[in-house]
């Protein structure tokens, strides 16, 4: 598994998330990439999108005081 830099991974994991190292080393690559952030592709919603779904699921109903 050449296409990995383990002791950039190792540091990420112990040191940045505070795993223990027989938690990391039961991960799987795919697992602690996940924890790490990569791949994740969606942005956080915006103030526009949050006030869209407001208006569409309002807290109170219309007919409440």
């Amino acid at each position: 598994m050449s296409g990995f830099d383990w002791p950039a991974l190792m540091r990420a994991g112990l040191r940045g998330l505070g795993l223990r190292p027989e938690q990391f080393w039961r991960l799987t690559p795919a697992e602690l990439l996940m924890m790490l952030g990569e791949g994740a592709t969606d942005a956080p919603m915006g103030r526009s999108r949050l006030e869209e779904l407001s208006q569409a699921f309002p807290d109170k109903l219309e007919n409440e005081p």
